[in-house]
């Protein structure tokens, strides 16, 4: 496949889980590179809580340092206003080489959410998307990932997308596909950590070192 990867959330803070099924989308898709954005303000999450967007940044940068092919980017910090999925892509697509392909990389449940986003009949005309849906059977209370998906993209989305089993995405004739990506289950949650951190308990192995050490450094999320 090629080209690069956009993977933009909170990472409030950045975790293993995080990096894991972002290797998981680049070894599966042959990506060259995973972006990671940090919102500056998200638009869809409250911000009681939230760190500062220079010291998730920051965490970012510390988590990735042992990652050749993952980099962080702080477009949204720099950007006024809440940080829209839909002004991060064009943003990248103006900038990166005409020659080097886009991939929107979203989870499942931010996907199922996807038409309360701003102006987001316009993405599937710009970027296709890489959905990481949760393993199949692994979790009772979810139906068939594929079938939730394409339930929602037939009602909700575009009714024009079909699923093709031979490239495992739903095709459109004139928008970008949505490609499915099964990853590996890691049962890990900011807000787990963020728990932990005010409970005085060790998060040890749930974040890098060097990101464990920055939040203790600097007294976050007590």
């Amino acid at each position: 496949m090629k080209g690069s990867g956009l993977f933009g959330g909170t990472f409030n803070p950045i975790h293993v889980g995080h990096l894991r099924v972002a290797e998981d989308v680049r070894t599966g898709f042959g990506l060259e590179k995973i972006v990671f954005i940090p919102s500056a303000i998200p638009p869809h999450k409250t911000v009681m809580g939230l760190a500062d967007a220079r010291a998730r940044y920051a965490m970012i940068v510390e988590a990735l340092s042992s990652y050749p092919d993952f980099v962080a980017s702080d477009v949204e910090i720099h950007r006024q206003g809440p940080s829209y999925t839909i002004d991060t892509v064009t943003y990248f697509q103006k900038h990166l080489p005409g020659s080097v392909p886009c991939y929107l990389i979203v989870g499942m449940d931010a996907f199922l959410e996807i038409t309360t986003w701003k102006s987001w009949q316009n993405l599937f005309d710009l970027i296709p998307f890489i959905v990481m849906t949760r393993p199949m059977g692994a979790d009772a209370s979810h139906t068939d990932p594929l079938a939730e998906m394409e339930n929602y993209i037939h009602t909700q989305v575009d009714n024009g997308y079909g699923y093709s089993p031979q490239q495992n995405c739903f095709m459109h004739q004139t928008k970008h596909p949505i490609y499915l990506k099964l990853v590996t289950p890691i049962d890990i949650s900011s807000s787990a950590i963020r728990d932990r951190i005010r409970l005085g308990r060790s998060i040890q192995g749930l974040v890098p070192d060097g990101v464990d050490d920055y939040i203790k450094h600097k007294g976050l999320y007590k």
